[in-house]
């Protein structure tokens, strides 16, 4: 294979490659469509034309036919005057147009034969055509609803060239926000350890923050304790068992107090030995 003929075949095949990519059906088949539409206007207007033909030599036949009966006429009046050589004229004129006028109606009938032939033509030619509209819509809105559907996929899948701009653009915005939220984020810190300063002038110290905190801490403990004792589980019979049990054992230990002062001695009947400063334990 010679370059010139390489380069032939890649010029066609990019070339049909090209064809394929910008060529619609549905306008094909509206194109092949008004192709028969012509193709059988053509035929009818053959079968009007071959009908005129037709027409135009009956009529001929019949104007020969009239003089043919006009000289048969005359040559009957000439005999019946005597006049023998102008009987013989009219006849003999006579034969011409009847030669004349059977020519004629073998063309009438080959005009005739002619005729029929283009109108069953056209008759066969018609019902194609309506045959191939009614196929031609058929697939028009086949390939309208694969077109659609192939298009509602690709939107859905996000393979489509729409789709596919916009879900990037969603992505570029995703990224975006989530970089100045981590940024906003990494501020806030910087800012509450102290390593950068609030130019506004409202920057804490070490110890504002904390007692920030504590008072945020003491809010929440009187929250609880609120919801608590609406409850019925606050802390007001704590303090009521609390000092219940205070009193005894302030009261037990009164008692012992007392028993062990006035015995002198504790409850194992040892003596106990009173405490002076100076001394060890």
């Amino acid at each position: 294979m010679s370059v010139f003929q390489r380069l032939s075949m890649i010029f066609k095949s990019k070339a049909n490659r090209a064809l394929d990519s910008v060529e619609d059906p549905r306008e094909t088949l509206d194109y092949s469509y008004q192709k028969q539409l012509e193709l059988l206007q053509k035929v009818r207007r053959g079968v009007a034309d071959v009908a005129t033909s037709r027409k135009r030599v009956e009529l001929q036949v019949q104007q020969l036919e009239q003089q043919s009966g006009k000289l048969e006429t005359q040559s009957r009046q000439a005999l019946q005057q005597g006049r023998e050589d102008l009987a013989r004229e009219a006849l003999t004129r006579r034969s011409g147009l009847q030669s004349q006028i059977d020519g004629l109606r073998q063309q009438h009938e080959q005009l005739q034969g002619e005729e029929q032939k283009l109108t069953l033509a056209a008759q066969r030619l018609q019902a194609k055509v309506d045959s191939f509209r009614t196929r031609k819509e058929t697939i028009k809105a086949t390939y309208t609803a694969a077109q659609a559907q192939t298009q509602i996929s690709e939107a859905f899948s996000g393979i489509s060239e729409e789709m596919g701009d916009v879900g990037m653009a969603v992505q570029r915005a995703e990224d975006k926000t989530a970089e100045m939220q981590a940024r906003a984020g990494a501020v806030d810190e910087l800012l509450e350890s102290g390593a950068l300063d609030d130019v506004s002038g409202t920057s804490k110290d070490d110890i504002q923050s904390e007692l920030d905190r504590m008072a945020s801490s003491s809010g929440v403990e009187l929250e609880l304790e609120r919801m608590k004792q609406e409850l019925g589980q606050g802390s007001a019979a704590a303090p009521q068992i609390e000092k219940g049990d205070s009193s005894g054992s302030q009261s037990g230990a009164g008692n012992t107090g007392g028993s062990a002062g006035a015995n002198g001695s504790s409850a194992d009947g040892s003596q106990t030995q009173p405490y002076r400063q100076g001394e060890g334990a």
